[in-house]
């Protein structure tokens, strides 16, 4: 692979405050002091109905290459780091258990997505990169998961690089992009790197470089003759584009034993445009001549153009995808959720006002049940780390908020979703390929009932608590509370 996070030193790649406290964990000796620390988000970008996981492969280069230089130390020591403190950087080793839910997998707010069990500087440490990671590549991924659902089986394709937040956010986000369903992008490093494919043609640029509008498109079909797409609206769609371009497979592509592959249209009403533009194709003997649109795209404007009937055989999707416009924080957040004593994990709880805002304490592990029948989906189950479910008895769910909301399940599995990735440090998960992920990813939603992949007014999957968490939840609310008097 090239640009990967393995060939770059990102370990400084952190908010200050993490360093600070790292610092003062180990003065106040808890350097060896065991913590579990939970990613988890909020609400659903676009408030659908699910988010898709992305972004693991740069989160185990990331743990597999923490080291500080000792430029990172003459830094930290302008910044008052005590010298011992440095001393354990200086020969820093991750020693953490990580579990996460694997790439590709519809995720829901609530329920822990990347879980750090180890030293608490470590985890501490790890936080930020953590969050960005998982937090910019989740976010892409269900953008493109919603847009190609959009596409109702046409080709997607990422063209979002030069309108992305920096290079490794057209890099990252392509790779994101493929994973939650886009069929391509163009961004070229990205296939070099991952392994995306990168597909592209021609700019207004081409057609405006030579003499005429024919002229171009005839030296482009004679250079590409077996993937000859045309660009039609740098002058006049129908007035001279389509004829132009049909002219220019007439001259150039039939002669080489070859069929035209399409053309992109990239401005104006371009439902209207592409049925006009169909027609014509048709009649003059390319009912097989593919119509690309491109131009400001996003779900909506997509579902909307084929409900109008627009002839679109794919989309070049760019700046709505590439920067998640409508909705461009994904909001993860990574709290501690329990601290070793004597090697049990001791719950910890975060209380607030927001209700949203308070945490779900304790070492936990996910579950999601599936109807035997219909292999779809019923709900997400977070239990203590240390419970089984017994699938041949009947479970009860009940609404962790509205607690009289119950419902009580038979015949269903119940698959466990953090899958444990480090062992002390040492990484034992094997990375699927991307487009194995890809794959994954179509498999997974399709299990989701129709009305949560809704676009608007999703309904809503339940993710649960055990009664066992439930309980041990409500103990520490009442014990904190009574505190707070």
């Amino acid at each position: 692979m090239g640009n990967t996070l393995k060939e770059r030193n990102l370990t400084m790649l952190m908010d200050f405050y993490e360093l600070s406290m790292a610092n003062g964990y180990f003065e106040n000796g808890m350097r060896d002091k065991i913590a579990w620390f939970d990613m988890f988000f909020r609400h659903v970008p676009d408030d659908g109905g699910f988010a898709i996981m992305a972004g693991i492969r740069q989160l185990v280069d990331y743990f597999e290459n923490l080291s500080f230089t000792e430029t990172d130390l003459a830094l930290l020591k302008k910044k008052h780091m005590s010298d011992d403190f440095l001393n354990y950087l200086r020969h820093f080793s991750f020693a953490c258990d990580v579990w996460a839910i694997p790439e590709g997998t519809p995720i829901f707010p609530g329920e822990p997505i990347v879980t750090v069990r180890g030293p608490v500087i470590q985890a501490q440490l790890v936080e930020t990169m953590v969050l960005l990671t998982i937090n910019h590549q989740s976010l892409i991924a269900t953008k493109a998961n919603r847009i190609k659902r959009a596409a109702d089986g046409r080709t997607v394709m990422e063209f979002g690089s030069r309108r992305a937040q920096g290079y490794d956010g057209a890099i990252y986000g392509a790779r994101a992009a493929y994973i939650g369903g886009v069929d391509a992008t163009a961004c070229t490093q990205s296939e070099c790197d991952y392994f995306v494919p990168a597909v592209g043609t021609m700019a207004h640029s081409w057609v405006q470089l030579f003499g005429d509008e024919l002229e171009a498109f005839c030296a482009y079909a004679r250079q590409y003759p077996d993937a000859c797409t045309l660009l039609v609206d740098t002058y006049n769609v129908l007035k001279s584009g389509v004829p132009n371009a049909i002219e220019a497979f007439r001259r150039e592509v039939l002669p080489r034993g070859f069929r035209p592959a399409g053309i992109r249209i990239d401005s104006g009403d371009i439902t209207y445009l592409s049925k006009k533009a169909r027609k014509m194709l048709d009649e003059a003997g390319f009912p097989d001549c593919k119509i690309v649109a491109s131009n400001s795209l996003d779900e909506i404007i997509i579902r909307d153009m084929l409900i109008q009937g627009a002839q679109i055989d794919s989309f070049g999707v760019g700046e709505r995808l590439i920067t998640a416009a409508s909705a461009p924080v994904f909001g993860g957040v990574y709290k501690i959720v329990a601290v070793e004593e004597d090697g049990v994990p001791v719950p910890r709880i975060k209380l607030s006002e927001n209700v949203t805002k308070i945490t779900t304490p304790c070492a936990k592990k996910v579950y999601r049940l599936f109807d035997k029948e219909t292999n779809k989906a019923i709900a997400d189950l977070i239990t203590l780390f240390d419970e089984t479910i017994d699938e041949s008895q009947p479970y009860e769910l009940f609404d962790p908020v509205y607690t009289w909301k119950r419902k009580k399940i038979e015949n269903f599995t119940a698959k466990p979703l953090l899958v444990k990735m480090f062992d002390a440090g040492k990484k034992i998960y094997e990375i699927p390929e991307i487009s194995e992920s890809r794959q994954y990813c179509f498999e997974q939603v399709e299990t989701l009932w129709d009305e949560v992949k809704r676009f608007e007014n999703p309904h809503k999957y339940y993710v649960d608590l055990s009664q066992k968490l439930w309980d041990e939840k409500t103990r520490l609310l009442d014990e904190y509370s009574h505190k707070g008097q």
